[in-house]
């Protein structure tokens, strides 16, 4: 008899230990498929030196490439975060986001990097936070005949999503398209504003073309007829793609020069605006 009871002992702490060594797998398990769950948050630098700060304050780090596009795929806090090096231009932007949304599928995208000023009141190490964003390269000339020159001033915008008919031809497609920034990353951007010390931190409209503009009185034009706070090459392009594809989307451009007031290019803001993003991204993950 008391061979049986130490029998039916051992079978029932087997039992419990069985039980709860189920429950911590399936616990874990949760976990697991919780952070597995998770949608990173990707941001964009087209050249290293807009990209690879960052990048550094990543933990775990791995690499991946895909064509001419690196991502560095980390932790910030312990929540997924993918830094990628895009490349200059609108069509290495637009091409690296959709790869990115594919691959990756995002909770949020926030395009960041260097700028040339438009507006007199801003400054080198200035940020601006892209309110909207638009693209200063899409623009329908007049008609002039043979030897009656140009008249860029004349240009009109042209809505590339405007309708599925011709851009050039329907009259709903000249108008300015801009793409405005998503709320949340914006209120996240704003509430960490003081820890941009090098400069001011506001919001405004970001240009985008492949087009470098250094002629003042044409940078002056933007910044009459489209609202232009600062000019880049990239961000227009990328925010399209994230509209297209409903994922909320953010520019944060510093200025690095600004002709239209004297100030002279420095490279140390790209490293400064790179140091605010990360901090818009913690309070981001934070929410």
């Amino acid at each position: 008899m008391k061979n049986i009871r130490t029998i039916a002992f051992v079978l029932f702490i087997t039992l419990i230990f069985s039980f709860l060594a189920g429950c911590q797998n399936s616990t874990e398990g949760e976990a697991s498929a919780e952070e597995n769950e998770q949608q990173p948050i990707i941001i964009q630098g087209p050249m290293p030196i807009e990209a690879e700060n960052f990048a550094a304050k990543l933990d775990d780090v791995e690499e991946e490439t895909s064509g001419n596009f690196v991502f560095y795929k980390g932790k910030v806090d312990n929540y997924p975060v993918i830094v990628m090096k895009t490349g200059k231009g609108m069509e290495n932007t637009a091409a690296a986001t959709a790869i990115a949304i594919e691959k990756f599928d995002p909770a949020a995208i926030i395009n960041q990097g260097t700028s040339g000023g438009h507006d007199p009141d801003l400054h080198v190490f200035d940020i601006v936070l892209g309110e909207r964003t638009v693209n200063i390269g899409s623009l329908k000339t007049g008609h002039r005949e043979d030897e009656e020159g140009i008249a860029p001033k004349e240009w009109i915008p042209m809505d590339l999503m405007a309708s599925e008919g011709s851009a050039g031809e329907d009259p709903d497609a000249e108008n300015i398209r801009y793409f405005e920034g998503d709320i949340e990353l914006l209120e996240a951007a704003k509430a960490v504003k003081d820890t941009h010390e090098e400069g001011k931190v506001v919001e405004g409209t970001i240009g985008s073309a492949d087009v470098w503009n250094n002629e003042v009185d044409r940078i002056q034009w933007f910044h009459e007829n489209f609202g232009t706070s600062v000019e880049e090459m990239e961000g227009a392009a990328g925010a399209q793609i994230a509209k297209a594809y409903d994922v909320p989307y953010l520019g944060i451009r510093t200025l690095s020069n600004n002709k239209t007031n004297g100030g002279e290019y420095n490279p140390d803001t790209a490293e400064a605006n790179q140091e605010y993003v990360y901090e818009v991204v913690k309070e981001y993950i934070s929410k």
